[in-house]
């Protein structure tokens, strides 16, 4: 059996370490939670790998990094909805099911990785979009996701891969 090494290590709600350098960042504004529901504002503990990248094209061009790059559109969206059969997943607007669109007015989501949480299998209700996406202007916690600045996280982009994995520790560890 082979074990993972663990890449991207949340030391605080407020700092990271990553590749041996320490970041700012912000996670969900209830703290990390080991029972993650759909909208309790918590981070779910745990490691996840990263699933892909999304990115606004009309603000920058395609980020260099060896994950699947996806240009976003107005019709992005992401299902949020427990009751939906698509929840927890990427759909297209509009959609009946409640949802998060992820082409934003602020740039929040100007890049934006989906964290491998709650994907395979998704089970309704255990929480949706855990995103690893870039900092609000006033720095502000997040939903549940893992925010970083657009500098350090465009940074850190080349080195991201499908295999790198993100750790939320266990509150209490």
């Amino acid at each position: 059996m082979t074990t993972a090494i663990v890449e991207i290590r949340i030391l605080a709600p407020d700092r990271l370490v990553a590749y041996g350098v320490e970041y700012v960042c912000r996670i969900g504004r209830a703290g990390i939670t080991a029972d993650k529901r759909e909208g309790d504002l918590k981070t779910p503990a745990g490691i996840f790998p990263l699933r892909c990248c999304y990115y606004r094209p009309d603000r920058m061009d395609a980020p260099v990094t060896s994950l699947q790059t996806i240009p976003l559109s107005p019709g992005d969206g992401w299902c949020d909805d427990p009751a939906d059969p698509r929840y927890n997943q990427h759909v297209t607007l509009p959609y009946a099911a409640r949802h998060e669109k992820l082409w934003r007015e602020d740039s929040v989501y100007d890049l934006v990785i989906p964290l491998g949480y709650n994907d395979a299998p998704t089970i309704p209700g255990l929480g949706s979009a855990i995103f690893m996406h870039l900092m609000r202007e006033d720095g502000a916690g997040t939903e549940g996701c893992l925010a970083l600045q657009r500098a350090d996280l465009l940074a850190l982009l080349p080195r991201l891969t499908s295999a790198t994995l993100v750790a939320f520790p266990s509150p209490g560890a």
